[in-house]
């Protein structure tokens, strides 16, 4: 099984106060965790500014860097990157709470797991 994680998905842990990867392990363990190229760029310019959103996208561009494998793919925008590695035939779920990414990802065909309540996740099926 193989996993795509957005930006936020991936900030969670600081954001949400969500043990992000306790989650998916709880969900659709094992599971192989990528990150497309967009996704760690758009976290290494967060991390750059200041303030607690900087923090949350240190932490995870460190949590990306250690669990996820690097995808490359054609788009530029970190959103339309998430949903092309989704699309790939490999890739069994997106993991975001962006809405308007959730609803692409889902007409697309890819359940999306993202938050239920204060502190767990649940997956959406298209």
């Amino acid at each position: 099984m193989t996993v795509v994680m957005d930006t936020n998905a991936l900030m969670m842990p600081v954001e949400c106060d969500v043990r992000v990867l306790e989650e998916l392990d709880r969900l659709v363990d094992p599971a192989r965790l990528v990150v497309p190229e967009a996704v760690l760029d758009e976290l290494a310019t967060l991390a750059d500014g200041a303030g607690d959103e900087a923090t949350a996208a240190s932490v995870g561009l460190d949590l990306a860097r250690d669990r996820c494998e690097s995808v490359a793919h054609d788009e530029d925008y970190a959103d339309d990157a998430v949903l092309e590695v989704a699309e790939r035939t490999d890739v069994s779920h997106a993991v975001t709470n962006d809405g308007p990414l959730k609803r692409r990802v889902l007409d697309a065909g890819v359940p999306v797991i993202s938050l239920r309540a204060e502190n767990k996740l649940t997956v959406t099926q298209p």
